[in-house]
């Protein structure tokens, strides 16, 4: 049997719980304004919004315990209301370079000019 989180180059691939949970924010937020700018139904909007917030809070707890979240700045996206899961999901994607590399360009903490 086959593992189910297939692997990149990069890491472990974001899980398939935050890749629907994203979608269905994205989709049910979508689904949400088209209702109301045209026809404004109540069905629509009782069905919807309860399915849109749980997916929200799915996005964000899925993003919360996803592998590479702490250091990229994911957790701070998904908290993005209707876009957030997609902007999480880029994120965690985005290669990212090693940590001992990442301030190669900052000077030096230490002083070169000297007295003494």
């Amino acid at each position: 049997m086959s593992d189910p989180t297939p692997t990149s180059a990069s890491g472990p691939a974001t899980p398939r719980l935050l890749r629907i949970a994203a979608a269905v924010e994205a989709a049910s937020l979508a689904v949400l304004f088209l209702n109301l700018f045209t026809v404004h139904a109540k069905v629509v909007t009782s069905l919807m919004g309860p399915v849109h917030g749980m997916a929200y809070l799915v996005t964000f707890a899925a993003v919360w315990q996803a592998p590479g979240a702490a250091g990229s700045g994911a957790r701070w996206r998904a908290a993005v209301p209707g876009i957030g899961g997609l902007l999480a999901l880029a994120r965690l994607r985005a290669p990212q370079p090693p940590r001992a590399c990442r301030n190669l360009s900052s000077p030096s903490p230490r002083s070169t000019s000297g007295s003494g």
